[in-house]
């Protein structure tokens, strides 16, 4: 296992967070509600700075993981923290103001209104395999609904966690935004403060820790988790194009995503030809896999053989294994490099089958019809995400209003995580709760509800002592009602 230096001494300790939560209260406290334009100011120079530093984050990035492709980093974080700002710019101003909401005529003339409100300060728990996106798509949120934030990204990832620190610490003081960087010390305690609202985007057991350490101070979270995701493959499917678009997105960062496919469910008559397929397109997109610039890492030592668990666990219980490329093993342990790994044959009692897997080993599960695909997603926890493949149009409606998953993409992988104009979240043990775009803007917002009673309201007639004219009026409101 990789050993990180924490410097915890250097990250803070306990009493130092609470310290800086302190001043970020204080200035919440007295300054409550900063005008658009503060906030827009605010998401301007974080864009810039992100652009600026653009070329010291791949690198971070890549250093981290061991290799990670530049154009990735472009392509799954980057691009997406640019669309997310970009997509705030343009709208923020209006989700800033008061809206009307309709009065019960019982009630009338008297009128309603929501007015968002800034929560106060968040909280930030970001993962390791988008270091950059993770962290930075939940502050754009906080800071457009005009917070102030905290951030604690992964002891996985020190070179970026330090290089966002002292890139958010040159645009920000430490009362707007401060990252807070260490191990599990400053994580553990990190978790445990009174934040007006936490987001953590991680695994499912460790979200049950910091879910929590949360609800000791009665915190209110969003948790953006993980799960076993299927794919259906359904017989009126364009199988090229399937092979192709769940290649990509289980190939995206080796596997080491929160949405990618996690396996696939398919006829059995179809599992060889379609593994024989998506072999060979992922030889296509890499022709080797150890020493090619293109592929990921495996994050770390502990994760590699993790994987490699599996594997073996699978094979021992009668999987049959199919491996992309011709590498030599020794190197790509060396280098951290899994190849594409399709595991047929698979049966329920296989590790393989009950983990998420994140990493680039690829289950498929004989299923004959989509009621036995549908069974099967149905009677295991709800994943984050769900792909299904065909043209058919009843059944994929049958698929969307049937089966219950935090998101879906149809005919893709992965996709609808970078729409900033629908939610991204999860369901039961995949997460709970929402953000991206205006649903960002709400999770960090209190929407507070105004009831606006009339000079003319009738109002009176309901007070003690209750009279003939008090039940008069109580037969009419049913009467509305």
């Amino acid at each position: 296992m990789v050993r990180i230096d924490l410097k915890e001494k250097e990250a803070g300790t306990g009493t130092d967070l609470d310290s800086v939560l302190a001043k970020q209260r204080a200035a919440f406290n007295a300054h409550t509600n900063p005008p658009w334009s503060e906030r827009k100011a605010n998401l301007q120079k974080l864009g810039k700075a992100i652009e600026e530093h653009a070329e010291e984050f791949q690198k971070a990035i890549s250093e981290d993981f061991g290799n990670r492709a530049y154009e990735e980093t472009t392509i799954a974080e980057l691009l997406v923290i640019k669309g997310g700002i970009s997509h705030a710019l343009k709208h923020t101003k209006h989700w800033m103001r008061a809206r009307r909401a309709p009065t019960a005529l019982q009630y009338k003339p008297a009128s309603n209104r929501i007015i968002p409100q800034p929560l106060g300060v968040i909280g930030i728990i970001s993962p390791w395999n988008y270091p950059l996106q993770l962290a930075v798509m939940p502050l754009i949120g906080a800071l457009g609904a005009g917070n102030r934030a905290m951030i604690k990204p992964s002891e996985y990832t020190p070179r970026l966690s330090d290089l966002l620190k002292r890139v958010l610490g040159t645009i920000f003081t430490e009362d707007e935004v401060y990252v807070a960087t260490g191990g599990v010390k400053v994580a553990s305690a990190f978790s445990a403060l009174p934040f007006d609202h936490m987001i953590f985007t991680g695994s499912t057991s460790v979200g049950k820790i910091v879910a929590a350490a949360a609800a000791k101070n009665l915190v209110p979270c969003t948790l953006e988790l993980g799960g076993k995701s299927p794919t259906i493959i359904d017989e009126s499917a364009n199988m090229d194009t399937a092979v192709a678009r769940i290649a990509n997105g289980k190939l995206l960062n080796a596997g080491q995503t929160c949405v990618a496919p996690d396996y696939v469910l398919m006829p059995a008559e179809k599992i060889n030809s379609f593994s024989d397929a998506i072999i060979e397109k992922a030889e296509s997109f890499y022709p080797t896999f150890a020493g090619n610039k293109d592929y990921t890492s495996i994050i770390a030592d502990s994760h590699y053989a993790r994987l490699q668990d599996l594997l073996e666990d699978a094979e021992n219980k009668g999987a049959r294994i199919r491996v992309a490329g011709d590498d030599d093993k020794q190197q790509l342990a060396k280098e951290r490099r899994v190849p594409l790994t399709v595991v047929t044959e698979t049966t329920p009692d296989m590790k393989i089958m009950q983990e998420e897997i994140f990493g680039p080993l690829l289950p498929v599960v004989a299923s004959e019809t989509l009621e036995d695909s549908m069974q099967y997603v149905q009677s295991h926890e709800r994943p984050l995400a769900l792909y299904w493949f065909g043209e058919d149009k009843s059944k994929r409606e049958k698929v969307l209003t049937e089966t219950i998953s935090g998101g879906v993409s149809i005919n893709e992988t992965a996709w609808h995580v970078v729409q900033e104009d629908i939610p991204f979240g999860g369901v039961g043990p995949s997460g709970m709760g929402a953000y991206h775009g205006e649903h960002g803007f709400e999770t960090f917002s209190h929407m507070k509800g105004v009831f606006t009673q009339s000079r003319f309201s009738q109002g009176k007639n309901l007070f003690p002592p209750y009279t003939d004219k008090t039940r008069k009026m109580l037969g009419l409101m049913k009467k509305i009602l």
